[in-house]
């Protein structure tokens, strides 16, 4: 499929600018939807046109409704979601055609791969490896913990919120409902990966694994890519089994037999797309046949996240010296001396996220996403930006 219109539906993340330079440079028109006035790939050359929309963790079915005046008024041919707001835009699906193709799964079961419980039922149902898993208020759930180690996370929850290790025999606390649901998960100790892969009716076009050097809360600003053929097998497996089409991303643990075991899925890009070659990025989505090719770097980082996290520590108190290494030894993944507008403005272009991230001691890769962030509608956590912060 050559030279059409693409919709982005986020922009002010470096997986988005990845994407815009990919299409870009396939002779694509970009445009990007997103609820931030000013955002990061919004002052790439690679974008043609960015529409600012209301955030769906404030108004749903608006986000929606402007979705598709987007997808009309530019006369879209393919929307590709870019991170935590895929979950919403798969709501895309429901209603009258698109007349524009989307780069996902059915919205049902994209959102139960987001379950982390109905995630780790479905991973063993297909004989693959992922730890034992329950509701937290539950028996099983106490009798898991009598045997070992255990970790609470939200089912619906991301970039780490909310998410505990407990030691063997601790009691558990108290369900809260307005929490929403919290998944049991036996603790397997070992090293963490995490995937990103771009995948066409069950056949993986490529897959990237990579580890984290340095982290924002849970979230990777630092990484590098690795070799783990298991972990590939593994990916390749349950794509094969799903049918899947579209981005799909996995955090393993792999234990000290080297056997790697599926934590939770992540069905959306992840920041394992930094080491492929923009071009390909964008082509391996356009045409199954084509495996995209990695960068030569194995090993970059956020710079701005990065240099956020150091500020952070400074105010805190406590020693800025691990990030400081970082930022002035990684490469930027952002960087392009053909398209320096994005790296040289991201002071601005981040300033809501960074404000916040600093205003609450919070971690700039958990506030990066907060207004899209996607749950089930009787779950009550509220984790929207206020008007201001995304002005």
């Amino acid at each position: 499929m050559s030279g059409g219109t693409v919709l982005l539906t986020l922009g002010r993340l470096p997986k988005a600018l990845d994407l815009a330079r990919g299409f870009a440079a396939q002779g694509w028109r970009v445009v990007i939807a997103e609820p931030f006035a000013r955002h990061l790939a919004g002052a790439s050359r690679a974008v043609a046109r960015s529409h600012r929309v209301i955030a769906p963790t404030i108004d749903a079915r608006g986000y929606l409704d402007a979705l598709r005046a987007v997808i009309a008024a530019e006369r879209i041919d393919l929307v590709v979601p870019v991170s935590e707001e895929t979950l919403h835009v798969v709501g895309l699906q429901d209603g009258p055609p698109l007349g524009a193709r989307l780069f996902a799964m059915p919205a049902p079961t994209l959102r139960r791969m987001h379950d982390k419980l109905a995630f780790a039922q479905q991973a063993r149902a297909l004989g693959l490896d992922a730890p034992d898993s329950c509701r937290a208020d539950s028996d099983a759930a106490r009798a898991l913990v009598a045997t070992g180690p255990i970790v609470l996370k939200p089912a619906h929850g991301c970039a780490g919120r909310g998410l505990q290790i407990l030691p063997m025999g601790t009691a558990l606390p108290a369900s809260d409902p307005a929490a929403g649901p919290v998944v049991a998960q036996r603790f397997v100790p070992g090293q963490e990966f995490s995937t990103c892969s771009i995948v066409h009716a069950g056949r993986v076009s490529g897959t990237i694994v990579y580890r984290a050097l340095r982290k924002s809360g849970s979230v990777a600003i630092a990484f590098a890519r690795v070799a783990q053929p298991a972990i590939e097998d593994w990916v390749a497996r349950f794509a094969a089994a799903t049918r899947w089409t579209g981005f799909l991303a996995f955090d393993f643990i792999v234990d000290r037999d080297d056997r790697p075991w599926a934590i939770e899925c992540n069905p959306r890009t992840t920041s394992g797309l930094h080491f492929w070659q923009a071009p390909d990025i964008a082509a391996a989505i356009l045409d199954p046949d084509i495996a995209p090719r990695p960068r030569g770097e194995t090993q970059l980082q956020l710079a701005y996240s990065t240099l956020t996290e150091a500020y952070r520590a400074l105010f805190a108190g406590t020693s800025p010296g691990d990030d400081l290494r970082a930022l002035f030894s990684l490469r930027d993944a952002t960087w392009s001396a053909r398209d320096p507008w994005p790296f040289l403005s991201m002071t601005v272009t981040s300033w809501p996220i960074i404000r916040r991230a600093m205003r609450e001691g919070a971690p700039f890769g958990q506030v990066a996403t907060a207004d899209v962030d996607w749950r089930p509608p009787d779950d009550t956590q509220d984790t929207s930006l206020r008007e201001s912060d995304r002005a």
